[in-house]
C-alpha cells in the first residue's frame, strides 16, 4: 500500500469514532500545554534571576553579618558588621577600591501636620550612583537604551556629600511621592522635617521614578523613599548600633579571590576571630559575589523547572496511555478488517504503518491544540508567578515534536499487535 492510501485508511479509522478520538487527544493537549507553560516559566525565572543580579557587578562583593535563630528571631551569630568596619576597610585591604554601606529602619517622618510611616534608608554618598546603576529603576519616561546617570535621578537640589556622611549631618533626600505627601506641593528644599523627633533638613528631591520592568510598575512603591547619611540614620533610628550591609568594589576583578582573602583577614582581625585546631575559622560574616548568587539561584531555578517538567511528562504519559488504550480497542474492533487486508496481500509492515499513522495523527492533533492552549495559558501562569514567564520560539516545535513522539511511542505496541494477528484467526473473529 502506498503512503497516501495508508494515510487515508488511518483517517477513516479515526473519523469512524470521532468522540473517542477527541477524548483521546485531551490527555496529549494537557501534556503539551503543560510543556509550553513549563518552558515559559523556567525561561522566565532564569531570565529574572539574571536580570535581578546583573546589578551586582563582576567587581563587587556583598558582605553581611551571619545570622542565626535565637528564640525564633534572627540575630547576628557573632559581632555585628559595624559602620566602622566598612569605613576602615579600603585602607586595610589594598584591593578594595571603595566600600558602600547601608542600613534600613522604620521611622515616623513629620512636617507640620503631615505624618508618614516610612522605611528610611541610611546610605553613603555613593548611594544615588548605586541606585542609578542598579538597572531596576529609572525616571518616568526615560528613553529606552539611554544611559542612566545619578544626576538624572535628582529632581531638585542634590544628594548628600561624603563629608556630610562623615559628620553625621542632619540632612535628607526624599522621594517624589514622599515630598508631595509631606509638603503638599510646597518647595521642599531647605525645609525641616522631623525624623523620630530629630530635626533634618531636606537637601534634595528625587525625580518621579518607575521600575524598568513594566510588569513591576503596578505594585512598586519606588517614590516613597527617604534617604539619610548612614551615620545619621544609625544615630537617629537605633538605640543600639545596627549591623550594616557592605558592598565592596574591588580594584581588579581578575583578583577577586585575593581581594576576598584580604577582606576576610581584615574582618577576622577586627572581630577577633581565631583559627581553630582543625584550621578553620568560625566567621561571623558572609561574603557573596555575583557568581555565587547566580549559581545558587540558577540551581534553584533548575530544580523548579525539573519539577514542572516532571509534571508535564506525567501528563504526556497519561495522554500516551490513553492513545495506547484506544489503539488496542481499535485493533480488537477491527480484527476482521485486518484479517481481510492480510488475506488480500497486505504485509505486516502495512498494518504497522497504518496504526502508527493513526496514533501519530492523534498525537499531532493533540500537539497543535495543546500548543494553542499552552500559548494562551502562558499569561495566566505568569500572573501566578509574579509576572515571570518567557516563551521562546523554539519551545513550540519542541512541544509539537514531543506530542508526535508520544503518539508514535505509545502507538507502537498496538500496531505490532495488529501486525502479528493470524489472518485465518482474524477472518473468523466475530
Amino acid at each position: 500500500m502506498t503512503l497516501p492510501n495508508l494515510l487515508a485508511n488511518a483517517l477513516r479509522g479515526l473519523l469512524a469514532n470521532k468522540v473517542r478520538a477527541a477524548l483521546t487527544t485531551l490527555g496529549v493537549i494537557i501534556g503539551v500545554a503543560s510543556v509550553i507553560a513549563t518552558l515559559a516559566l523556567g525561561n522566565g525565572a532564569r531570565a529574572a534571576v539574571e536580570a535581578s543580579f546583573r546589578l551586582l557587578g563582576a567587581d563587587t562583593v556583598q558582605v553581611a553579618a551571619r545570622m542565626a535563630l535565637d528564640d525564633g528571631a534572627l540575630v547576628a551569630a557573632g559581632k555585628i558588621l559595624s559602620y566602622e568596619d566598612g569605613l576602615r576597610m579600603p585602607n586595610a585591604a589594598p584591593l578594595v577600591k571603595k566600600a558602600e554601606m547601608g542600613v534600613r529602619g522604620a521611622a515616623k517622618v513629620r512636617h507640620d501636620r503631615a505624618v508618614l510611616d516610612l522605611a528610611v534608608d541610611g546610605t553613603t554618598a555613593d548611594g544615588l550612583e548605586t541606585l542609578a546603576s542598579g538597572g531596576q529603576l529609572q525616571p518616568v519616561g526615560w528613553p529606552e537604551g539611554k544611559p542612566r546617570t545619578a544626576a538624572a535621578f535628582i529632581g531638585q537640589g542634590r544628594f548628600f556629600t561624603a563629608s556630610e556622611v562623615l559628620e553625621a549631618a542632619p540632612v535628607c533626600v526624599v522621594g517624589y511621592r514622599t515630598a508631595l505627601d509631606l509638603f503638599q506641593g510646597d518647595d521642599p528644599l531647605g525645609q525641616t522635617v522631623w525624623v523620630n523627633r530629630q530635626r533634618c533638613e531636606v537637601v534634595g528631591v528625587l525625580q518621579e521614578l518607575e521600575p524598568v520592568d513594566p510588569a513591576q510598575r503596578h505594585r512598586a512603591r519606588s517614590n516613597d523613599a527617604f534617604y539619610m547619611p548612614i551615620s545619621t540614620a544609625i544615630r537617629e533610628l537605633y538605640d543600639e548600633e545596627p549591623s550594616v550591609t557592605i558592598t565592596v568594589y574591588v580594584a581588579d576583578e581578575r583578583r577577586m579571590d585575593e581581594a576576598k582573602a584580604q577582606i576576610e583577614a581584615y574582618l577576622r582581625a577586627r572581630h577577633g576571630i581565631e583559627q581553630s585546631a582543625d584550621g578553620k575559622y568560625a566567621d561571623d560574616f558572609v561574603m557573596t559575589t555575583r557568581s555565587d548568587i547566580l549559581g545558587a539561584q540558577q540551581a534553584a531555578v533548575s530544580t523548579f523547572a525539573l519539577l514542572l517538567t516532571a509534571m508535564a511528562v506525567v501528563s504526556l504519559v497519561v495522554g500516551g496511555i490513553g492513545i495506547m488504550n484506544v489503539m488496542l480497542v481499535s485493533v480488537t474492533e477491527r480484527t476482521r478488517e485486518i484479517g481481510v487486508r492480510m488475506a488480500v496481500g497486505a504485509q505486516g509492515r502495512d498494518v504497522v504503518l497504518q496504526f502508527l499513522l493513526e496514533a501519530a495523527i492523534l498525537g499531532a492533533i493533540g500537539g497543535v491544540l495543546g500548543i494553542a492552549v499552552g500559548i494562551f495559558a502562558v499569561p495566566v501562569a505568569a500572573s501566578l508567578n509574579n509576572g515571570i514567564a518567557l516563551l521562546l520560539p523554539d519551545s513550540v516545535p519542541l512541544a509539537f515534536g514531543v506530542a508526535l513522539l508520544t503518539g508514535l511511542v505509545f502507538g507502537l505496541y498496538p500496531a505490532l499487535r495488529a501486525a502479528r494477528l493470524d489472518p485465518i484467526e482474524a477472518l473468523r473473529y466475530e
